[in-house]
């Protein structure tokens, strides 16, 4: 099971258009604030539909789950290839959201119920971070796949990156009908939209009351939504530089961005994989999740702080540096995430809790990203060589917020 775990994993992130989704938004005409617009209105949707799909997979099996939310995805990957108006890039980050809602939270409680069922409960953040790994050396190979489609395209065509993706996902629709039955866990008799609502309900309640549940979900939200927000400026950035630099200059711009785009992001997906792969590993250096903890925040604080530096002094190349950063540490910090949401919880409404978790991320990036988006496009009108300095004064402030809090509550547990 293994590795079918990983294969969907490496399947799910042969994600062609991820690392150019924001170029192509800038390509079709969108500033900054309209894009934050965009991708709040997504999470909206996520964070609607999030808890509920999560209950759902928890009644009704949790395999039926996964396969509505890559069929929603696929939907929305057509979309995309169809056209560049604003109302259609909205209805498909409305079926994105139902692909999101209905798979974040379930497959990490399909793994977990099957290491329950192995005796193997006690490997969570090591088979997690394995098949973490593994989504992201998916994510490193999808790379030169995409450069390669965008590189011989017309400019300004991303069509065929977006329709690509649809055959490993319907190779992965069959993948989740090879999985064991039991994995379902749907072993409650009544299945029924009630049942839904008490589960939710119940899990809700749990997550209020229940203190270490509650601080590990918003130092989730925090992290999570900070990496999520902060690194969507990743790509106009790059794009920005090429664009800047006398360099390859026998290709055309959409040549030149693919190939950086391309380098930068194939060294942060490997990055990236090495590091889910040693998660465990790191947290039992370190000393438990607590510890653990505390210096992921604090890479958080000295990578932002990189991020403002490199923006002043106008050197683009330690910013993106310190993008590739974020991206190793919120990798070491996924999979400690998970394995500690699952001692915390009963394992019948893992999903339900997991979904909780993503709803928050989602809540933080619908307010910060369109608020990011305009400070963005004010400084581009007045100072545009700063045009990026928001992403790293936010994330420093929040980064520096969190760490206090965290350092707060183990002082006074230690008191």
């Amino acid at each position: 099971m293994i590795r079918r775990f990983c294969l969907y994993g490496f399947l799910k992130n042969q994600k062609y258009y991820e690392p150019f989704l924001i170029i192509a938004f800038i390509s079709y005409g969108m500033n900054f604030a309209l894009i934050g617009m965009l991708i709040a209105f997504r999470e909206i949707w996520v964070n609607l539909l999030e808890i509920p799909s999560g209950a759902v997979a928890d009644v009704f099996g949790r395999r039926k789950s996964m396969i509505v939310s890559f069929l929603a995805y696929i939907v929305f990957l057509i979309i995309m290839a169809c056209g560049q108006q604003i109302w259609l890039l909205f209805t498909a980050m409305f079926f994105y959201a139902i692909g999101d809602a209905f798979r974040t939270g379930t497959h990490k409680a399909i793994i977990f119920s099957w290491l329950e069922h192995e005796g193997r409960s006690d490997e969570k953040t090591e088979i997690y971070g394995l098949t973490r790994s593994w989504s992201k050396l998916g994510s490193a190979v999808s790379i030169p796949i995409a450069v390669a489609v965008l590189f011989f395209s017309a400019p300004n065509n991303y069509s065929m990156i977006f329709l690509l993706c649809i055959v490993p996902y319907l190779i992965n629709i069959v993948n989740f009908m090879k999985y064991p039955a039991y994995l379902d866990g749907a072993s409650r008799q009544e299945r029924s939209l009630v049942e839904v609502a008490k589960v939710t309900w119940r899990t809700l309640k749990y997550i209020v009351t229940f203190v270490p549940l509650r601080r590990l979900l918003i130092h989730a939200m925090s992290f999570e939504g900070l990496f999520k927000v902060s690194q969507s400026y990743l790509q106009p950035l790059i794009k920005f530089m090429v664009l800047g630099v006398p360099v390859l200059l026998y290709w055309n711009d959409q040549q030149r961005t693919a190939v950086m785009v391309g380098l930068v992001y194939f060294v942060l997906y490997l990055s990236s994989s090495f590091a889910s792969r040693r998660a465990g590993k790191f947290v039992q250096i370190l000393g438990g999740g607590v510890a653990t903890a505390k210096r992921l925040w604090t890479l958080y604080v000295m990578s932002f702080m990189l991020i403002v530096f490199g923006v002043i002094i106008g050197y683009n190349s330690i910013v993106i540096v310190a993008f590739i950063i974020l991206a190793i540490v919120q990798n070491l910090w996924r999979p400690m995430l998970v394995s500690r949401c699952a001692e915390v919880s009963d394992p019948k409404e893992l999903a339900t809790v997991l979904s909780v978790e993503s709803q928050l991320k989602a809540v933080f990036t619908a307010i910060v990203a369109p608020l990011l988006g305009f400070w963005v496009d004010s400084l581009a009108k007045t100072v545009p060589q700063w045009r990026f300095i928001p992403v790293g004064v936010v994330g420093l402030i929040l980064s520096l917020i969190m760490l206090l809090w965290l350092s707060l509550n183990t002082y006074k547990q230690r008191g």
